[in-house]
């Protein structure tokens, strides 16, 4: 079964074609972040032209490079929500309409839950990757610039919110703080840099701890990073690095933490990690030496697929469509 996927949830336009849900077949995205970053965030208006302009060409070539002709496909998928109203009108009416002329079923996909389908994903050429995939029931961590968020996921078609932050993403966060020490945007990438050049160092910032629940909080150690930095506004590079590596540390910690107690609670040996700040190479290192410690396996999806992409929509639509 061959299903498009297509996701314009943000400033990404992307097409894909997976085979029976797991074996990708192509995968185009095209971004316009670099028309945001002058501006530290990402503007809708400028996203939902540029996709306006990019998704038939888009769709077109993940065609082409997958050898499957649009008449050929089984169904189609595409972004409902959530993400920019903008952005979501241009797939979905894209898709709809893609749908009604090729008389092909059409599958409306929640944006989150397909970030966690990621890891399930290989590339077809790649068949031996898929083994040791993690089977359901499992906890699932989405954790990108605009959701923070556990869920206990039964099926495919069955998830359970555990928690979520209460205000800021963790995603958001990094960027707000890379805003604050005038770092660039995106500001994942660059303090996951920085950070990786400090091994030891007594500052230290707090995440709220919000015991009793599965939720999180990261606005208030983005204040407490606004503050020290007003302190002390002459600092070097040097103590930048320092600040970053203490906010990294902090948020990753309380992920870990809360990610580890869900596992606990629901008698879960596995967990998926899914969404851009799952590429975090900190994130990635604690996660999986505190998981193993405790018995449970973690995956994480590979670097390409923790960004928004249309195979994760098509992946998880062959499980809706089966239904």
């Amino acid at each position: 079964m061959n299903i498009l996927g297509i996701e314009t949830s943000c400033d990404e336009t992307a097409a894909s074609i997976v085979k029976d849900g797991r074996w990708i077949r192509s995968s185009v995205v095209s971004s316009s972040l670099g028309e945001h970053k002058k501006y530290g965030g990402i503007i809708p208006e400028i996203a939902s032209r540029r996709q306006l302009e990019a998704i038939n060409i888009v769709v077109r070539r993940a065609s082409l490079e997958a050898h499957c002709g649009l008449p050929r496909l089984d169904a189609i998928a595409v972004t409902r929500a959530p993400g920019l109203i903008g952005s979501l009108l241009v797939g979905l009416s894209f898709a709809r309409a893609l749908s009604f002329t090729l008389r092909k079923p059409l599958i409306e996909i929640d944006h989150v839950q397909a970030h966690l389908y990621a890891p399930f994903l290989t590339d077809a050429v790649k068949e031996k990757a898929a083994a040791g995939r993690p089977g359901l029931p499992t906890i699932g961590l989405i954790v990108s610039g605009g959701h923070t968020s556990l869920y206990l996921i039964k099926s495919w078609t069955d998830f359970k919110l555990l928690g979520k932050t209460r205000d800021d993403a963790a995603g958001e966060a990094f960027d707000k703080v890379a805003r604050i020490l005038n770092l660039g945007y995106p500001g994942g990438p660059v303090i996951d840099r920085m950070a990786r050049h400090v091994s030891d160092h007594p500052l230290a910032f707090n995440c709220a701890e919000l015991p009793g629940t599965y939720d999180f909080s990261f606005s208030g150690i983005k204040t407490a990073i606004l503050y020290y930095h007003q302190k002390n506004k002459n600092q070097d590079n040097t103590q930048k690095t320092h600040i970053v590596h203490a906010f990294q540390e902090s948020v990753v910690s309380i992920l870990v933490k809360k990610c580890l107690a869900a596992c606990r609670d629901f008698k879960s040996h596995s967990l998926i990690v899914g969404g851009g700040v799952a590429a975090n190479s900190r994130l990635r290192q604690a996660l999986g030496e505190a998981a193993i410690s405790r018995g449970i396996k973690v995956f994480f999806p590979p670097l390409n697929l923790c960004m928004d992409n249309a195979a994760m929509v098509a992946g998880i639509a062959y499980h809706r469509l089966k239904n």
